[in-house]
């Protein structure tokens, strides 16, 4: 029910599931759980405390669970959890949490392209695109269904909202709103994600509110608390409203500019 390569080197502390494939030259360490179905490839290096759900593919050379890249790691018990139906592409690095976290998370239905780094105490919610080359220092939190462009770097703590798309080559150095786009150097608040938005089946109506409640924010000059206050009186009490509000308040870097 499993097939593993002849030139894989697979600890017998390692957990793997049913019909896993372990491609050549691809070392598994103890305390490693693998779950069903998944496909590791040729020289991919699983390090101790890696959590895989079931389906997850991953491809040539890249390397989870390893140390946290922090000066504060003293070698607890961390770990890095994967859902199911992650791709993570080749030669991307995943690191372990520190104590912070206690962990790195990818969620389900991901894509992880190459050498795409996620950093230690990262939280990745679930359908996250990132695109070649995205590199990310620690205690990122990106939401669901979120797309970054190819060679962009974030910030540690930076937020990203749900449903917001990054373009490629950028610097995020402050948390992006959900349903936006963000773009340009320095970056900036580029407008709504209508084309996201429209694709994942969200309705002209509530598309409308989460503009207009981005003009509030963004165009009206009121202080930051005072537009949030005007949105939450004026607009229709939708969920995707509150998620804006919610975001914001809880925002501890400040939120992308307008200009």
């Amino acid at each position: 029910m499993v097939e593993i390569h002849p030139t894989a080197i697979v600890h017998p502390d390692a957990q793997l599931g049913e019909n896993v494939r372990v491609g050549p030259f691809a070392v598994i360490e103890a305390d490693v759980v693998v779950g069903d179905e998944c496909d590791i490839g040729p020289h991919v290096y699983l390090d101790s405390g890696t959590r895989l759900g079931k389906r997850v593919k991953i491809s040539k050379g890249a390397v989870l669970g390893t140390a946290p890249q922090d000066l504060k790691y003293g070698g607890e018990k961390t770990y890095l959890e994967v859902g199911d139906d992650t791709t993570i592409r080749e030669f991307a690095t995943l690191n372990r949490g520190t104590e912070y976290h206690g962990k790195t998370v990818v969620g389900t239905h991901c894509f992880l392209m190459a050498y795409v780094h996620v950093a230690h105490d990262c939280i990745l919610g679930n359908h996250v695109i990132l695109s070649n080359g995205v590199n990310m220092a620690g205690h990122v939190e990106i939401e669901d269904h979120v797309g970054i462009g190819g060679l962009t770097a974030i910030h540690q703590f930076v937020r990203i909202g749900r449903y917001s798309f990054v373009g490629g080559g950028l610097r995020v150095t402050k948390d992006v709103p959900p349903y936006v786009l963000a773009m340009g150097e320095p970056i900036r608040y580029g407008g709504t994600n209508v084309v996201g938005l429209k694709r994942k089946g969200f309705s002209s109506e509530v598309m409308r509110e989460i503009k207009r409640a981005y003009n509030i924010i963004y165009r009206s000059n009121l202080l930051m608390k005072e537009a949030i206050k005007a949105v939450e009186s004026q607009l229709q009490p939708y969920p995707e409203i509150q998620v804006i509000v919610d975001f914001i308040r809880k925002s501890e870097r400040g939120i992308i500019p307008l200009k």
